[in-house]
């Protein structure tokens, strides 16, 4: 190895071609999946407090919103419904005149030809109790129980037109029977997203209010301890066996080395959440003038990519593409 004068690292930074040329790290438009919500009872969008720039949709308005998100590139939009009327089993989110659902069948009318039109699979925002599975005898979530509503959850969402189901309720063997059901039914194609490394994690405060989630206590039964990185990709491994077709960490930005981790051990795409805290966090700094917002951003999403993820879903994508052209 040449040592300094004769070899000079600085020589690949001299310039923004030379530094254009050498990155060995890129973002575009196509690695960005945007996440989308749509409320029952809204004729206008609502906008949501700790999440600035970020609104509820109505129906017409998450229409239009997702076709000009299309016109930006971005390779996707995965939907989250927030009904009007909850109850303990959330039989909101296999109704198929569900809010969910009925917008699934008109994004995917209006932009399925040019992204991915992908859908939440978790019971959370449609319960009374706001867990994320159905509750046993005792307050418990029953993981098996839930496993059947989740069956019939994929199937609605399926049916609506969703190509990707995002299963983010982290109950032990979802992908298997998700998959069987949808491959009984003649879903042969429709891709399954396992939020495998999802963790039980503080970032997720504004996405509560975002869903008016009605959640007492925490998730800790189900999703995973901040500490553990082998059970991360135990999970991650666990679920491409089952039958993922892409695996997910989540949240994104306080877990790189989860990426990393996830990235080096499975042979499928592994994608990153970059979730509602962090999105606030940066929007409430910039908004402070205690950092460039732009620069922030693209700095953020380059990173996670950096750490591994093939794709990002961000609150930023159709901005960040926007610059990204």
């Amino acid at each position: 190895m040449t040592r300094f004068p004769e070899t000079r690292l600085r020589r690949l930074r001299q310039s923004a071609p030379v530094r254009n040329l050498v990155r060995e790290t890129s973002l575009s438009a196509q690695q960005l999946v945007l996440p989308m919500f749509v409320r029952e009872d809204l004729s206008e969008p609502a906008a949501i407090g700790s999440m600035p720039g970020v609104v509820q949709h109505s129906l017409d308005s998450l229409r239009r919103a997702a076709a000009d998100a299309a016109e930006t590139g971005i390779g996707g939009v995965m939907l989250f419904g927030i009904p009007e009327v909850r109850d303990a089993d959330g039989s909101g989110a296999d109704d198929p005149e569900g809010i969910l659902n009925v917008a699934t069948a008109a994004v995917a009318a209006e932009v399925g030809d040019a992204l991915v039109v992908q859908t939440d699979l978790c019971l959370d925002e449609f319960t009374d109790h706001g867990h994320c599975g159905v509750l046993d005898t005792s307050g418990a979530v029953d993981n098996d129980a839930t496993l059947d509503r989740y069956r019939s959850m994929a199937l609605a969402q399926a049916r609506a037109g969703s190509q990707l189901l995002g299963l983010s309720g982290m109950m032990d063997g979802q992908v298997a029977a998700i998959r069987e059901a949808l491959d009984t039914e003649g879903f042969q194609d429709t891709l399954l997203l396992a939020y495998s490394a999802k963790y039980a994690s503080a970032f997720y405060g504004p996405f509560r209010e975002a869903v008016d989630s009605q959640l007492k206590g925490d998730r800790r039964t189900y999703q995973m301890d901040a500490g553990n990185r082998r059970e991360g990709v135990r999970e991650a491994l666990f679920d491409v066996d089952e039958g993922a077709d892409i695996v997910m960490v989540k949240p994104a930005m306080a877990f790189l080395d989860m990426v990393r981790e996830v990235r080096d051990a499975v042979d499928v795409p592994v994608w990153a959440y970059q979730v509602s805290g962090e999105y606030a966090m940066i929007e409430s700094a910039a908004a402070n003038g205690w950092i460039d917002r732009r620069a922030a951003i693209l700095e953020s999403l380059l990173s996670i990519r950096r750490a591994g993820a093939d794709a990002v879903l961000t609150y930023w994508a159709v901005e960040a593409a926007e610059w990204l052209r």
